[in-house]
């Protein structure tokens, strides 16, 4: 029987967070829903594939929705859930940290 190790709630956070792109990811997705496009545009650097995985890892850790709209071609934005969006705060913490 394989014995169940707790994590400490800071590395918790960082694996879901840690990601090189997620911050930037989830900064973009605070100022409201976002297609893969536009993400991309803002995130200078990021591969698509890169992007997509990041995306769908966020996705099943409940972060963000991804919304499909049955039109030609599909459309496909992303936005916050109420579990991302709880990520607020730290990310203002970090703006407040990173600009002094």
């Amino acid at each position: 029987m394989e014995e169940q190790v707790q994590c400490c709630p800071i590395e918790k956070t960082l694996r879901v967070i840690g990601g090189k792109w997620t911050i930037l990811i989830l900064r973009d997705l605070f100022s409201g829903t976002r297609r893969f496009g536009e993400l991309q545009r803002s995130l200078h650097g990021i591969s698509p594939k890169t992007l997509s995985e990041r995306l769908r890892q966020l996705e099943a850790q409940g972060i963000i929705r991804r919304m499909i709209y049955p039109e030609i071609p599909p459309r496909v934005e992303y936005s916050l859930t109420e579990k991302g969006e709880s990520l607020q705060a730290i990310l203002d913490v970090m703006r407040t940290w990173g600009s002094s």
